[in-house]
């Protein structure tokens, strides 16, 4: 497919997700959204699982990251002895 063909696609797809929570908000049809589902509360529960998950995530990550940072450095300081050429 073409770039231009995948970026309208993507627009499209925007478009869908903007409607589907302006419609949570200004309902079109009575008090709850076309599907029936308020999507802003929909939302606001998964960001509340997921926040803290990633968080976890990205503490270990750094964690790590760092662990392996104080390693180099380590093995970095540590002389290096040099080996007698043999004759």
């Amino acid at each position: 497919m073409h770039a231009a063909v995948k970026i309208i696609i993507g627009l499209i797809f925007i478009l869908i997700g903007l409607g589907i929570y302006v419609d949570s908000v200004y309902p079109l049809s009575g008090t709850v959204g076309v599907f029936g589902v308020n999507a802003l509360d929909s939302l606001v529960t998964v960001l509340a699982g997921v926040i803290p998950i990633l968080l976890i995530l990205l503490g270990l990550f750094i964690v790590w990251l760092e662990a392996d940072e104080l390693k180099t450095a380590k093995e970095f300081e540590e002389p290096v002895e040099e080996k007698p050429e043999k004759k």
